[in-house]
């Protein structure tokens, strides 16, 4: 939406990162069976814009579980209306912990 744009008619990076956030965490909830924190984002970097109109692909992996922690992958890709092709326009690994209801670290389910 226009409102997510800086003044040049780019998508900010920030509402990028939100939705990948949001993608990473359905899976990271999936495989937790319940709640899941993000606690951290490594390198993310920009490989091209992401315009108003353009349609937005997220696709994640699972790159490692631990006890309590899931590494997932999330690749970003953008696809203009009038055209098949799709670019992808970033990438970063999220980790989570997932956490009780008292906010603190559990150990994941065996899958």
């Amino acid at each position: 939406m226009p409102a997510d744009t800086n003044p040049a008619g780019d998508i900010f990076g920030g509402w990028l990162m939100a939705q990948m956030d949001f993608a990473a965490g359905n899976v990271a909830a999936r495989i937790a069976r319940g709640r899941c924190a993000t606690i951290a984002v490594d390198q993310m970097t920009f490989l091209s814009p992401v315009l108003v109109g353009d349609e937005v692909s997220f696709y994640g992996t699972v790159v490692k579980r631990g006890r309590t922690s899931i590494r997932i992958r999330i690749e970003a890709w953008r696809r203009k209306r009038d055209e098949d092709e799709m670019r992808r326009v970033t990438e970063a690994t999220f980790t989570f912990v997932a956490i009780d209801e008292d906010r603190k670290p559990r150990p994941l389910p065996v899958s």
